[in-house]
């Protein structure tokens, strides 16, 4: 996703950092030491994980021109758009793509839509296919631009175009992994006092809320949750706005919430930043943000994130249209897919909690638990 130490943070990340039921039992269970919550009773871990990868069938695709279209924040956003160039590179190692056949362009803050057009257009007519747009952003241009090329395979993250053949769409069930960070948020939290940050107040990122109010709800029913968007829909400045993210995580801290996990792009870097500054914690949100260079400042917060595996997305297209084989790919990516998931890196989560994170990651891949995908 998306400050005191976080202007010199942005200044310096910004290039290089661009930018989550129902009980399975009766009654609760005492709260866990240092939490200050009552929990529902929990579902018991899987024997084993009950999600399955894409397979790994080697394509070549040394004759190919593939290009990648982000959006605002571009390679370096530590978060969504860092994800996609992972699936960009991994495709362009593994199937041989020369280099020089290898496009990458980025948009700009609320730029025109006339902008998103000419990107598209450009990568088209140099010949590039298959093409990925990074983000729903781009679902205007592609209605327009797609059927200029018909020939031309287009994948779009986060979206999808009724009617045009040759958009495919990657779409995601970010409301599943945000139930998750819901559960670790109730389970870290010593107040019991949980807060979600969203960069713009839009149906995508209220399916990140309304997973995370979920999650964190079903673990502990008496949670306190806040939330804060730091720009309405229309305004996409809140994905790449540090000291914005900083000053919507001190306001919900300010009010009580002790774990706080942002939705928000590179606004992230703020979030993390305001909550080091407090003493309190986080959750990352899309990557494996502990584990992200330009967030080391501050990973010591982060006790988990959620992962919404856009890389696994754009590897997997990529891989299926060099193999002409689109319809192969799943309909959404979500935890059964292994398109969506957690990360528990630091060290801070331990097994019991582990074990409680996969007993409800099972029930959602079963079907057991319904994650509602909107407020």
């Amino acid at each position: 996703m998306r400050g005191t130490a976080v202007a010199a943070i942005a200044l310096t990340s910004l290039m290089a950092v661009s930018a989550c039921a129902k009980d399975s039992g009766g009654g609760t269970t005492p709260a866990a030491s240092g939490s200050g919550c009552e929990f529902s009773a929990p579902p018991t871990a899987p024997a084993t994980s009950s999600t399955s990868a894409a397979g790994d069938k080697k394509v070549d695709g040394s004759a190919l021109k593939i290009g990648l279209a982000y959006d605002i924040g571009g390679r370096g956003d530590a978060s969504f758009n860092d994800l996609a160039a992972a699936g960009f590179d991994k495709a362009i190692a593994d199937m041989g793509v020369k280099k020089e056949n290898t496009r990458e362009l980025s948009a700009a803050p609320n730029e025109d839509e006339s902008a998103k057009q000419t990107r598209l257009r450009q990568l088209a007519s140099e010949g590039f296919n298959p093409i990925v747009g990074v983000g729903f952003a781009y679902t205007e241009s592609l209605k327009v631009v797609a059927p200029e090329f018909p020939n031309v395979k287009f994948g779009l993250v986060d979206s999808a175009v009724d009617g045009v053949a040759n958009v495919t769409p990657l779409v995601f069930a970010e409301q599943e992994g945000a139930f998750l960070a819901g559960v670790v948020a109730a389970y870290q939290s010593k107040k019991c006092h949980v807060g979600f940050v969203g960069g713009v107040d839009i149906p995508l990122i209220q399916k990140f809320e309304a997973g995370f109010n979920q999650g964190a709800k079903t673990a502990a029913p008496k949670v306190s949750i806040d939330k804060k968007y730091i720009t309405p829909a229309g305004d996409f400045t809140g994905f790449q706005d540090p000291p914005k993210g900083q000053e919507a995580a001190k306001g919900l801290i300010d009010k009580g919430a002790d774990v706080v996990y942002p939705a928000a792009g590179a606004s992230g870097i703020g979030v993390f930043a305001a909550v080091k500054e407090a003493g309190v914690l986080a959750i990352g949100c899309d990557a494996d943000q502990y584990n992200q260079p330009a967030l080391a400042a501050n990973r010591d917060v982060i006790v988990a994130s959620s992962l919404k595996r856009v890389n696994v997305a754009v590897y997997d297209f990529f891989h299926a249209a060099a193999a002409n084989d689109l319809a192969s790919l799943p309909k959404i990516f979500d935890l059964k897919s292994d398109g969506m998931g957690y990360a528990t890196s630091g060290g801070k989560i331990d097994a019991k909690l582990q074990g409680i994170l996969e007993g409800y990651k099972a029930q959602i891949v079963e079907g057991k638990i319904k994650v509602a995908d909107a407020v």
